[in-house]
């Protein structure tokens, strides 16, 4: 088989394959690049040996790393994963129709690995959720952590089931007839294991980053580099028939070029898409509140399909805890008002002062020509939990009756759904930062580092859990035994009825957002919203309120506690912290 790397850099280059060596001669063809052939089988470590360095390094288009990333790579016969005649249909739910399930290979279950999570698909298509999105599975040093310092691109992390237990993932969430989406991170590689430096310019210092270094895309050499995880991208699509990618934080992308990194990786999926003949989609997470990054580039926008939607969140976040910390502070002083926007709007800041940024931000959402499918919305995700000192999720604060009004909101509202794991039954257990790093001093630095961090808003250090203690990662396992105890039960069956509602009422996948009425009072702690001829009614307020609706003639359709229909005047009776949806 053929072996080629690109070094630009270096003045020789061999290969090491198994125990021998094995010249490599420049690519006549193409700069930088550097080619060998050599006999080789499925399973055989290899690595590059660059000018006088003694010790190989492993293939930076590698697929897999059976011994982490300080090892070789392993030869992996790509078509071999997942032969034709074990191939599921491909699902073909659009987004516009799509209910997201955000997970954690390495917390879903306790064993942490592709084949104990696909194991629990059943759950998944009960509940009705159509596409599972993973969280990072490249690989990153150590057994455990969160997968957003990956230093492999094109490889799968080894203790999750590697490569092929991907591909088994993937081809068990098609036989059950759901989509899989993949969180890929183009802006950074992480702090330990990454050998890309040595190989040629992957990063430059034109730019800084919160990393360092920034990814080059703009920088010369950059062309290699988009290349580079452009390929990698194509690769989870094409290869492992993985159906879209979620863009890890594309705003920390630096990148000056007339044809950006992002308007050239939209172009290229959407032609892989074309060719298989089947649906591919972007989802980038983008700070910069932003309506290009979703724009048609036809219209002049970057052409990605969908983008996570923060705003909303914080809005609903505030609305139900109250909170009004760091970037909540906007939303809090009036969270239903600033609900009310986003669910009509998209965006509320668009073009208005940010205290938390200290300057105005964002711009507006052209609402006649951007549809509602181009955002997703939650109350819950890794980030929004994993992120909070003691990783505490709603359930933890929050009653069961607000924790319906959160899944209401998420589940009738204008934008795609997505779900974080054991949201759906309230689960107990908190998501907490973790990590595995084997090197003691970067395990030290992140301790102190993540310590200092929320000391900094009051907390002790003892009460911020330590990420390299392995309980840390054990407490962040969901407990499946939950599901059928009191509250929970009770709970993941209003996620169903309200799953089910989405799928079966046109008006609750209406992408007009223009379309979207919203009445709310801020005092009173209620908020009302029509889709279409649908009706939804929530109260997060501890005290029973009366709504009036205006008209009657309408039924309950669902309902978190018992409520009468609307009596002759139109009015409705909702109970304290409750919600209700209402149709003709």
């Amino acid at each position: 088989m053929q072996f080629e790397v690109w070094a630009p850099q270096a003045q020789q280059v061999a290969l090491r394959l198994r125990d021998d060596t094995h010249r490599m001669v420049p690519d006549g063809e193409r700069d930088g690049w550097w080619v060998v052939s050599a006999p080789a089988a499925d399973g055989d470590r290899y690595g590059f040996l660059l000018d006088d360095d003694p010790v190989p390094r492993p293939d930076p288009r590698g697929r897999r790393l059976p011994d982490g990333p300080e090892g070789l790579s392993a030869v992996v016969d790509v078509a071999a994963l997942v032969p034709p005649e074990r191939q599921w249909p491909v699902p073909r739910t659009p987004l516009q129709d799509a209910v997201l399930y955000e997970l954690h290979i390495g917390t879903f279950t306790p064993e942490g690995t592709f084949d104990a999570a696909a194991a629990q698909l059943p759950h998944l298509v009960s509940l009705g959720v159509t596409h599972v999105e993973l969280m990072p599975v490249c690989p990153f040093p150590g057994r455990h952590g969160w997968g957003y310092d990956g230093v492999a691109p094109w490889a799968v992390h080894e203790p999750y089931g590697g490569p092929a237990g991907l591909a088994r993932f993937v081809e068990a969430a098609h036989g059950h007839g759901l989509g899989v989406v993949l969180d890929v991170v183009h802006n950074h590689l992480g702090p330990s294991g990454n050998h890309l430096p040595a190989f040629g310019p992957y990063f430059t210092d034109t730019h800084r980053t919160p990393w360092g270094a920034a990814v080059n895309l703009d920088a010369p050499g950059s062309d290699e580099v988009r290349s580079y995880f452009l390929g990698s991208a194509l690769a989870w699509l094409r290869d492992y028939r993985v159906d879209g990618l979620r863009l890890d934080a594309v705003h920390a992308l630096a990148d000056g070029r007339a044809l950006t990194f992002l308007e050239e990786l939209a172009a290229a999926v959407d032609e892989l898409s074309a060719e298989a003949g089947r649906p591919m989609f972007l989802i980038a997470e983008s700070d910069q509140c932003d309506p290009r990054t979703v724009t048609p580039r036809a219209a002049g926008g970057l052409g990605l399909h969908a983008q996570w939607n923060d705003d909303f969140h914080h809005a609903l976040h505030c609305a139900l805890t109250g909170e009004s910390q760091g970037y909540y502070a906007d939303f809090a002083r009036a969270p239903l008002a600033a609900l009310a926007k986003t669910m009509t709007r998209a965006f509320y800041h668009d073009g208005t002062w940010s205290s938390f940024r200290g300057r105005t931000h964002g711009r507006p959402v052209d609402r006649r020509r951007t549809p509602a499918h181009r955002f997703l919305g939650y109350s819950q995700t890794h980030d929004q939990i994993g992120n909070r000192a003691r990783g505490d999720r709603l359930s933890s604060s929050l009653s069961p009756g607000l924790l319906a009004c959160a899944a209401a909101l998420v589940l009738t509202g204008p934008f795609v759904p997505m779900l974080f794991m054991g949201e759906e039954w309230g689960a107990s257990t908190p998501w907490q930062y973790f990590t595995d790093h084997p090197d003691p001093e970067l395990a030290e630095a992140v301790r102190t580092g993540r310590r200092r961090e929320f000391a900094a808003h009051g907390w002790r250090a003892e009460d911020v859990p330590d990420p390299q203690d392995p309980a840390t990662r054990e407490r962040s396992c969901l407990d499946w035994s939950e599901r059928e105890k009191t509250p929970h039960a009770r709970l993941l069956e209003w996620y169903r009825t309200l799953i089910r509602l989405r799928r079966t009422q046109p008006d609750l996948r209406d992408p007009d957002l223009a379309a979207v009425r919203i009445a709310y009072d801020e005092e009173r702690r209620w908020v009302t919203f029509r889709r279409g001829d649908l009706r939804v009614v929530a109260n997060f307020s501890a005290e029973p309120h009366t709504v009036a609706l205006g008209r009657n003639g309408v039924r309950v359709l669902a309902a978190w506690e018992p409520v009468a229909h609307p009596d002759p005047t139109g009015r409705l009776h909702v109970p304290a912290e409750s919600v209700v949806v209402l149709g003709p």
